[in-house]
């Protein structure tokens, strides 16, 4: 394992190398479902200028194989969370950067349920306190 420097800001970390499905490794043309979904992450964020100010990058294998197509979701000082069991697609992209957006400007993290995309609802697996802090 090597550690490389990335951006320090808002960032949605995708899982490159995570299944399709719960069932299935790759799709019909051999392709993971977490490189399929960090494309369709940056295809939506090179769509709409809203989603500019959150990072999307990608690294092989966050360890939540039970959960397919998984992302991180991370900033400095802020609650990070783990959210995965979506669908590799544009309409999953949107509503993870919608959420991201949302996550980005709120003081901690946390986000109120009621301003939640439905995309997201159901997908969340744990969240992780900011590096030097727990959360109350």
């Amino acid at each position: 394992m090597k550690i490389v420097p990335a951006a320090d800001g808002p960032a949605i970390v995708a899982c490159n190398t995570c299944r399709y499905t719960a069932n299935t490794r790759d799709n019909q043309d051999g392709q993971r479902g977490g490189a399929q979904l960090v494309a369709a992450l940056r295809e939506v964020q090179a769509e709409d200028p809203t989603f500019a100010g959150v990072a999307v990058q990608e690294m092989p294998c966050l360890f939540a194989c039970a959960d397919f197509c998984t992302i991180h979701l991370r900033a400095p000082g802020k609650v990070g969370y783990v959210l995965g069991r979506f669908a590799p697609d544009a309409d999953a992209a949107r509503a993870i950067l919608d959420y991201a957006i949302l996550y980005a400007t709120s003081e901690t993290g946390q986000v109120p349920f009621k301003q939640w995309p439905a995309g997201v609802k159901g997908h969340f697996i744990t969240r992780t306190p900011p590096a030097g802090a727990l959360v109350e």
